[in-house]
């Protein structure tokens, strides 16, 4: 007869106890610590924040952010890079594909890269200082079959003697020798070279020495015999970290134009081209600098910044980071960004890059940053010299058909469905959105435009009866009765010349413009009136003109007190916008000179240039982007400062075409250009394009009275 055993309750939870049970969350993250491979601080930081939640209730709140914190710090790639290689060649195919036009930002980028990549094909050089000549000549033996040029020493005097001759890129040296040990010659590394790391090797290698060595500054730490395998793989690491720094150091670059240039996509065929992970971090009207330091823990709700969240989102530590828009960065009571970017764009300090969050220092000299910005002159000094500016400037007519012919008009065609019609565009119909529905630098609103007409089209597509009649040939009268009447006129190439009213080129945010500068006289006592929302600089300007023809009032056929029951205001239009600038002079002179003389200037003749007390004109920045607006405008003659010759001279063909370029030195130079009848330059003008006009009658050298034959010390 059989009895079943009755189980009590106290012998049912002993066998529930003693069954497998399923690893706890911290085991699994005890398990992930130790698979991570993580640096030694950032180890000792996570396993003493591990010790503090094993001693945590995981109800109360602090446990949480432990937690998240271990899980944040394992998902950074502190050792994890992807592999880029540079084939010049194929970055060129990128950067041609990508984008049409930009020929000197296609050739500065691939100069910076070429620069930033050679070092890695260069050979490196490694000395080996030890006292056994065996232990020498077994790892000069291995080291030269990796491809690593060798220089030998005996001991540390003798390796200081090479190093001084030559270029030393890794350091393995013994731990005892005579005449300066490992020590010393350590020591004497980290103060005159610390650039070069040192790899330990010893025959009595214990816990206590290798830490100490480590704690004064060796790479890695070897024990003897040397595991020649395990000397490959530890060279290897050592140098591989060691180019990954010096890649990463150099100049920052910095993108600057008007909108709709291309700076961020060429940005993005930058990484194409290194085969690298991009990321896009838009600073515009960033005001926290919690946004990209992150903030504190002991905060509820913390997160870590900007920087270290991409970071963890790639998954590399060595991808292509580009600061969007830095120019529109904020400052407020929350702390300034700017000031945050000191240390991430600096080459010496962001190998130890703190986030208030993490705590910890990462390394970003790996990270290429690239910045865009339409203004630099908005930037804080310090950050602006961490950075090297390549200017983007407009694109020229041509430029902008071949990009709409190649790039936005299949994009468009696409987008609106059109792709399976026959739509064809014709040139005079895309020169027509260029010219007189767009009037910018960039490409954004011909884009637009594009896009308006193919939207239109699809919409008649559907509205024909059939539903499959075919839209045909876009010409430029299709464009017109689809885009209505045109938004922008060549006021310059239309406006007839008019006294007291001159044409001027002038930079803005969004590329060169074209300003007309508007004078009235009126009775008064002398005074200067300027109006049209100026700055300092351009009322500065204004006043020193006006006391120059004050001063030049005869020779310039100008009534000697015409200042005196007369006064002058001086506008520019657009009072809404504000301006400022010494690159207005040579226009404000140009305006008063042909009000007070009473003969109309021509509109057709755009000038810039920084007038002086005596006359000279001085050079000025932005000449491609003035000389695109003046054909913007249909100007045909553009006045340039005699001293802008070579920048001038650079100029493509593409950009000069159709304007004739004469360069002045003085302000008597600009009269007959000024004043002549349109039609009157071509016989005076050089076949080049550029030249000056040689003949002058207005003679504006500084005059000596004549020499009295009494007295010829006066005068």
């Amino acid at each position: 007869m059989f009895f079943k055993k009755r189980i009590e309750p106290a012998e049912e939870t002993s066998r529930h106890q003693t069954a497998p049970s399923s690893p706890s969350p911290l085991d699994l993250l005890r398990g992930r610590i130790r698979e991570a491979h993580l640096p030694h601080l950032v180890m000792e930081a996570v396993t003493g924040e591990l010790e503090k939640l094993e001693k945590t209730e995981p109800a109360v709140a602090e446990y949480s952010v432990g937690f998240n914190y271990i899980e944040l710090v394992l998902s950074l790639p502190w050792n994890v890079s992807s592999q880029c290689t540079f084939d010049l060649e194929r970055a060129q195919r990128v950067l041609d594909t990508r984008h049409y036009g930009l020929a000197q930002v296609k050739q500065r980028i691939l100069e910076f890269l070429a620069a930033k990549t050679l070092c890695s094909k260069a050979r490196q050089s490694i000395l080996i200082v030890d006292d056994e000549e065996i232990a020498r000549a077994n790892m000069e033996h291995v080291l030269k079959k990796e491809g690593y040029a060798c220089h030998c020493a005996s001991h540390g005097a003798e390796a200081l003697e090479i190093m001084a001759r030559e270029d030393i890129d890794l350091i393995i040296t013994d731990l005892k020798m005579e005449r300066m040990d490992g020590i010393e010659l350590l020591q004497h590394v980290n103060r005159t070279s610390p650039e070069i790391p040192v790899i330990m090797v010893t025959g009595f290698a214990t816990v206590s020495s290798a830490v100490d060595a480590l704690k004064k500054g060796a790479a890695h730490y070897l024990g003897k015999p040397v595991n020649l395998d395990e000397l490959r793989k530890t060279v290897k690491e050592v140098l591989e970290k060691k180019l990954f720094v010096q890649m990463g150091k150099g100049p920052i670059l910095c993108f600057t134009g008007p909108p709709g240039t291309g700076k961020t996509s060429v940005g993005k065929a930058i990484a194409e081209a290194l085969q690298r992970q991009f990321i896009r971090i838009s600073l515009a009207g960033l005001r926290d600098e919690a946004e990209l330091r992150g903030h504190r823990r002991t905060y509820v709700g913390a997160l870590p910044g900007r920087v270290i969240t991409e970071l963890k989102r790639a998954g590399v530590n060595n991808p292509v980071l580009m600061l969007d828009e830095i120019d529109k960065i904020g400052q407020d009571f929350r702390g300034d960004p700017a000031s945050v970017l000191l240390e991430v764009l600096d080459p010496e300090q962001n190998t130890h890059f703190t986030d208030h969050y993490l705590e910890l220092p990462f390394d970003l000299s790996r990270v290429m940053f690239i910045a865009t910005a339409n203004d630099v002159s908005t930037l804080p000094r310090p950050l602006l010299d961490r950075m090297e500016c390549i200017e983007f400037s407009g694109y020229t007519e041509k430029e902008k058909l071949h990009i709409a012919q190649q790039f936005i008009l299949p994009r468009q065609l696409k987008l609106a469905g059109l792709s399976k019609f026959s739509v064809a565009f014709t040139s005079e119909a895309l020169s027509r959105v260029i010219n007189d529905y767009t009037r910018e630098s960039g490409l954004r609103n011909l884009e637009r435009q594009i896009s308006d007409i193919c939207r239109k089209i699809a919409m008649m597509c559907l509205k024909s009866t059939s539903g499959q009649e075919e839209p045909g040939q876009v010409d430029a009268a299709t464009v017109s009765r689809l885009l209505g009447p045109r938004k922008f006129y060549r006021e310059a190439a239309e406006a007839v010349p008019q006294v007291g009213v001159a044409t001027g080129m002038v930079w803005a945010e969004t590329g060169g413009e074209i300003i007309s500068v508007e004078t009235a006289r009126m009775p008064g006592s002398g005074t200067l009136l300027l109006t049209g929302s100026l700055g300092e600089v351009l009322r500065e300007s204004a006043q020193t003109v006006l006391s120059f023809l004050r001063s030049k009032s005869e020779a310039f056929g100008i009534a000697a007190d015409f200042y005196q029951h007369s006064d002058l205001h001086v506008h520019f239009p657009s009072g809404a916008i504000p301006k400022d600038g010494p690159s207005a002079g040579v226009t404000i002179f140009a305006a008063l000179l042909s009000l007070l003389t009473g003969r109309p200037a021509r509109r057709d003749v755009a000038m810039t240039g920084e007038m002086t007390l005596t006359g000279r004109i001085l050079p000025v920045n932005g000449i491609r982007e003035k000389v695109l607006a003046a054909k913007r405008a249909g100007v045909r003659v553009v006045l340039l400062p005699l001293a802008n010759r070579e920048e001038v001279e650079a100029l493509e063909g593409d950009v000069v075409a159709g304007v004739r370029v004469l360069l002045v030195a003085n302000a008597a130079e600009l009269l007959e250009p000024l004043f002549a009848p349109p039609g009157s330059e071509e016989e005076k003008t050089p076949a080049s394009g550029v030249g000056m006009f040689q003949t002058v009658s207005l003679d504006l050298a500084p005059q000596r009275n004549p020499v009295d034959p009494e007295n010829p010390d006066r005068g």
